[in-house]
């Protein structure tokens, strides 16, 4: 009994290392300060657990959801509008059980033997794994600080531009909390509609943006429609990781084919969840606006922090990580563990992809007084 081929290639042998080392830590009784995963540390607010809480309650609830909630999709519509300047239908939203579900998928929905498959390198791992998955190919593009973490495009060989048929791209991004620009988003539009290539924004820290930065959706931009779609979420938004929902947003003719695939994957979303995501869209202003005031402190903080030690990183643009290049002698594993040690746990780089060598991926998904003891047990690492 072997497993399938496709498997060959999706290994996880990073977080698992990483998690095994954490849980033998923790078992002989070590502190540790974990900083390594994204998922935020606080609850959702008070009014939408109490959506929640009501609907749960109903047992006329409880059967398969199957397709999402005319009133979910409107409220995406509305959100939107009112966040983004981007004007959409309810035709254009389609229900997803987080945004990772779509891009888990978008491959399968997609992609055959000999097609590419643009990802980001350092990139989220999904991106990648979807494609081994699929059976289609991957062209890591590199996102650094010499191309400003804006890759271009149009430097691409003729051979991969004409076999590429998505390209993902995640700003603010993870692991590199970077932003784009308009007239990078209107570069990429160009590209995608030249080359018939699908733009699949991943816009999943939408709302988490530092300084004079603005939310911007690629969306909002001319013609984009017409060669782009966008996957967002409210796990990172709402403190809702662990409820799983996200949507994709765009024309109905790309949205189709995911749609097919997810109709026999799944039968829906829970309903209460709906209704708890539904008051999140239509009620979250001002939770979002503290939200980020939050995370920006947290950001503060811990870059104010490591100066102080002598160790200065890039600050992010926004979402809800430092990506930190290690002191010269060390590699991005070799300081994971020099910090495990420590009892402070980071990601190391090379997790995310070749370009991610010589960098940790830090989570601000600790309050100010811890993000500053980790800090000081860095210190001795510099």
């Amino acid at each position: 009994m072997f497993p399938s081929r496709r498997l060959k290639n999706l290994t996880t042998s990073v977080f698992t290392e990483m998690a095994e080392l954490k849980a033998k830590k923790l078992k002989s009784g070590e502190h540790l300060i974990d900083l390594s995963i994204g998922s935020p540390d606080l609850p959702p607010p008070r009014f939408i657990k109490e959506t929640l809480q009501a609907h749960v309650s109903d047992d006329s609830l409880y059967g398969y959801a199957i397709t999402s909630q005319l009133e979910f999709r409107k409220a995406v519509c509305e959100f939107y509008n009112t966040r983004y300047h981007v004007e959409i239908e309810e035709s254009e939203v389609l229900q997803l059980l987080g945004s990772q579900d779509g891009l888990a998928h978008l491959s399968l929905a997609y992609l055959d033997q000999g097609d590419i498959l643009l990802v980001p390198n350092p990139g989220y791992p999904i991106y990648a794994a979807s494609v081994e998955i699929a059976g289609a190919e991957i062209y890591p593009y590199p996102l650094n600080a010499d191309n400003n973490f804006m890759f271009d495009v149009n430097s691409l060989a003729d051979d991969i531009k004409n076999r590429a048929k998505m390209m993902i791209i995640n700003y603010p991004g993870n692991p590199c909390a970077t932003v784009a620009s308009k007239a990078y988003f209107q570069q990429l539009i160009e590209f995608g509609l030249k080359h018939e290539i699908l733009i699949v924004s991943d816009f999943a820290y939408s709302e988490l943006l530092f300084d004079s930065h603005e939310p911007l959706s690629i969306l909002s931009l001319p013609r984009a429609k017409e060669t782009a779609i966008e996957l967002n979420s409210l796990s990172k938004s709402f403190n809702l990781a662990g409820a799983r929902i996200g949507y994709a947003i765009g024309n109905p003719t790309f949205l189709k084919p995911l749609a097919t695939i997810k109709s026999h994957i799944d039968y829906g979303m829970f309903h209460p969840l709906q209704a708890a995501a539904i008051t999140a869209l239509r009620n979250g202003e001002s939770f979002l606006a503290e939200h980020k005031s939050l995370y920006e402190n947290r950001k503060k903080t811990m870059i104010s922090a490591l100066y102080q030690i002598g160790w200065k990183v890039r600050a992010p643009d926004g979402g809800m990580f430092i990506w930190a290049k290690v002191p010269a002698g060390y590699t991005s594993m070799s300081f994971t563990l020099k910090a495990l040690d420590n009892g402070v746990v980071v990601t190391p780089g090379h997790a995310f992809g070749s370009e991610g060598e010589g960098y940790i991926r830090l989570a601000l998904v600790q309050d100010g007084a811890k993000l500053k003891e980790a800090a000081r047990r860095l210190e001795p690492l510099l």
